[in-house]
Parts: C-alpha cells; structure tokens; sequence
C-alpha cells in the first residue's frame, strides 16, 4: 500500500542518479519539469515513446510507465498476449521508441537471439535505453545487445515493488556491469539479521534494505508488514529478503532470496548465483537450480536445464563447468533436462520447477 506522494516521490520525482535528474523540492513542480523537457529533446526526461515489453500488472513495466507518462512521454504496450522478440524489435523499429522495458533474461535472451538471427533487419537508431528490474540479468547478454545496439545503455535496477531503488548498475558499449553486481543508492543498506550493518569487504551475508520513501505495508497483512519493515539505526527499512554481500568498494554482490535457499549439509546455496554460472555453459537457454531430497545432506543442488533442442550436457560436464565459476558445493549434483517455462512476469515459479524435477528424478514430492 503506497501513499500518493511517497510513490510520486520514489519514481523519479525524488531524482534520478543514473540520468542525471535533479530531485523536485514540491510535486506541484512536475508540470514545469515536464514543460522544460517538451523545450529540449536533449534533457533525459525528453517526451518519448517507452515500450513495456512486460505486462503491466508486474511493478517494472507499471513503474517505469508511470515514470514516462510523469515526464510528458507515452507508452506502448506489445498486440500479442505472449512475448515475441520478432513483434517487440520491429514495433520499436515502427513507434521510433526510445526505451524498453523488460524483466530479466526471460526477455533478453529471445531479444538476443532475435537479433543475432537477423542481423541489420531493424532500424533501432532512435532506441537509447533497455531497462530491467525484478530478476537476475547477466553480463554475457548485455554484452551481446550492446553488439547489437552500440549507442543504447542498459540499467538494471534492483528492487520490487515494496523496495523500489535497492541497487543500480548501468552497462554500455564501453563497459558492461558484472552479472548481480550493483552499486547502493542514497537509500539503501546491507544489514544482518540482527540489525547490525554489513561492513564492506567482510564477507559477512546480509539482507538488502532500502529507506526513504516506503509503502505503508500489506493490504490486510500486518503479519508479513511486521516480517518485511524494520526499524534499525532510527529509521524505518522495507526488508523483502533479498541476500547479498557488500564489496570492498561498497558495491553489492546479489545472492539470492532467502525464501528459495538450498540447504546442503549446512552450506545455504542461492539458487540465483548456480542458474548464472549454469546459463554460460554453452547452448543452455535458460536454467534453474532447485534443492532435491539428499539422506546424507539434506539437499542437494539440481540444475533444471532447457537446452532450446540442442544436445544436453552430461552431469560431469555442466558440474565442472560450475566449479569453475562457484564453490564446489554449490555445483549441481542432479540434471534435469526439460522446457522452462516463465510467468508472464518473467519470474520462475521455483515450487513448480521442483515439483517437475523431482518427478524427472523418481523422487518422492
């Protein structure tokens, strides 16, 4: 449940670090911040068409809708129910537009295939942002739309609906951010489960946190409100479970979501950080890692791969390739090979996923 002005205030009226926008002292004074865009096709906020690649009901397309229209720009939504990336390319070739929004590799791999597959059929000059939040993007695609499109930049924001602005990062054709790599913003914070705040370059596990401008809480839920804000150093945090450690140089290294962890013998294994070392083994398409019943750890890691119609790797092949990227525990143990299919939303239904894997294993649900 957000306040009015506390939403208006957190997407992007409180200021926008990445593209340069000063935050606004009142909200009244959007109208003229708009009309000085409509004066400068320069200014970041300059009227322009943003296509919502994801479907509206999901916060990033719905966020970053509100944010275009705020600013005096429109927004287009695809004619299909289910993505295409054939549809997508060529309505932003035919609507000139100038941003896209997506959620994650469930979009951007279709995107980079479509591309690859048809070099030079669209024009895409007129495109300058790729923007993404809610899922783990990595480094490799990004690096091959920035191929693709040399003059576009790619922001992926970490945050959800209830903790909009927990991490940013921003890749070009200079520089491509590291996959869950992102650096804190004027709001957030890394605090362990006691409250105590991560120290950068410790090591030490905690949850992401971000202040300022917050939602009042869950609609009728006082009970999941009270899990998810926390008052620590004074001040009120929405806390929605997401792990990571702080670096040296006090960016963050995104793990995963507690509520998906894999317990093996002890050791928690973010299932986020195995799909992404599994997603650079060649010809995998899209993955999933999921704990599966083990009598001596009490799980062990299986890798659900969708290999598009390519030949699977063996079990021994995509382990060693893990071990080569993560810690040998967190190498997977078991290998499903099957179709991965994503919500509208681009999000895994990961109790769904384990419920197949366990099947394909012969083991009991």
């Amino acid at each position: 449940m957000w306040r009015l002005e506390d939403l208006f205030y957190v997407l992007g009226a409180g200021g926008n670090a990445l593209l340069g926008i000063p935050p606004l002292d009142r909200p009244q004074d959007a109208g003229l911040r708009v009309m000085a865009a409509l004066s400068d096709p320069a200014s970041p906020l300059a009227p322009a068409t943003t296509i919502a690649a994801a479907p509206l009901m999901h916060g990033t397309a719905q966020f970053s809708g509100i944010i275009s229209l705020s600013a005096g720009g429109a927004v287009a939504s695809l004619p299909s129910t289910r993505f295409n990336a054939i549809e997508l390319w060529s309505e932003a070739e035919r609507l000139r537009a100038a941003g896209i929004v997506i959620v994650g590799m469930a979009f951007a791999q279709p995107m980079l295939e479509a591309l690859d597959a048809n070099p030079g059929r669209w024009d895409l000059s007129a495109l300058r942002r790729i923007a993404s939040s809610g899922t783990v993007w990595s480094m490799e695609n990004k690096q091959g739309l920035l191929k693709h499109l040399p003059a576009c930049a790619i922001f992926d924001s970490l945050g959800s609906s209830e903790a909009v602005g927990l991490g940013v990062s921003s890749s070009g054709a200079q520089a491509t951010a590291e996959t869950a790599k992102f650096m804190v913003t004027p709001n957030s914070a890394c605090f362990t489960e006691d409250g105590r705040r991560v120290e950068p370059g410790s090591g030490e596990r905690g949850l992401l946190a971000v202040s300022g401008y917050l939602p009042l809480g869950y609609y009728k839920d006082p009970e999941k409100t009270a899990r998810t804000f926390h008052v620590y150093e004074g001040r009120r945090w929405s806390v929605p479970g997401d792990w990571a450690t702080v670096e040296a140089d006090g960016s963050l290294r995104l793990l995963g979501r507690g509520s998906q962890v894999i317990n093996t013998g002890g050791e928690k294994v973010f299932p986020e950080e195995v799909e992404e070392a599994i997603k650079r083994f060649p010809g995998v398409r899209d993955a999933a890692a999921v704990g599966v019943p083990d009598t001596r750890f009490g799980e062990r890691v299986c890798a659900v791969v969708d290999m598009g119609g390519m030949a699977p790797p063996t079990l021994a092949a995509l382990s060693a390739h893990v071990r080569e990227h993560l810690a040998a525990y967190k190498a997977p143990r078991e290998l499903v090979v099957a179709p991965i299919v994503r919500a509208a939303n681009g999000k895994l239904d990961y109790k769904g996923v384990r419920a197949e894997a366990l099947k394909a294993l012969g083991l009991p649900a």
